[in-house]
């Protein structure tokens, strides 16, 4: 049976309670009031007494890590097929919403119940891993997701009918419309080519 897909810039009820339902709507300009501030925070401590050409390198690093974390998260993660029914639900709250419902605009950008816990969990992690140079690390991943956060809400409600826009909007919107199982990449198709999932032409 052919799945739904609303092409309206409508929403679906998720939970009966009242505080969830709430909770699992975002307004959009939120994750650049809550992570732009961490960005900006991050690297001012953390290029103190570095390198100039340490802090851009390093810095970029962490866009680039984002990129291949996003291609994760979105195809490994979000697009698992779970057997069990429990699975199943988990799965759709997680981002079956989305693909039956794209153009609802909030739930386009990840919500703070989510994004949060993750912000932190990789906060200590690139701080094992990355020693000195971790806010730098840190502020790139975090910069990387607002970027995609902000492009894979323009993908759907910008008109984008130029240059790098456009190839963006009709990237995404090929894995929406054409093969959900290609084009994971909402930032970058760079991990698409590398691990074979560019969209038919």
């Amino acid at each position: 049976m052919k799945k739904f897909i609303s092409a309206k810039d409508e929403s679906i009820r998720l939970f009966k309670n009242p505080i969830l339902e709430y909770f699992s709507h975002i307004h959009p300009l939120t994750p650049l009031v809550v992570y732009l501030p961490v960005v900006i925070i991050s690297l001012y401590f953390g290029i103190q007494g570095k390198l100039i050409h340490f802090i851009i390198l390093t810095f970029l690093a962490g866009i680039f890590i984002w990129t291949l974390l996003e291609y994760i998260i979105h195809r490994f993660i979000f697009h698992y097929h779970p057997k069990s029914e429990w699975g199943k639900r988990i799965s759709f709250l997680m981002h079956g919403v989305h693909h039956g419902y794209p153009m609802d605009r909030t739930r386009l950008v990840m919500p703070l119940p989510v994004s949060i816990p993750l912000a932190i969990i990789f906060y200590f992690l690139f701080k094992l891993i990355f020693g000195e140079y971790y806010l730098n690390y840190y502020a790139g991943l975090v910069f990387g997701y607002l970027c995609y956060d902000y492009i894979h809400y323009a993908t759907h409600h910008f008109p984008m009918k130029k240059g790098v826009g456009k190839f963006l909007k009709v990237y995404h919107l090929k894995h929406h419309f054409r093969n959900e199982n290609k084009s994971f990449g909402v930032s970058s198709p760079l991990w698409d080519y590398v691990f074979r999932t560019t969209p038919d032409e």
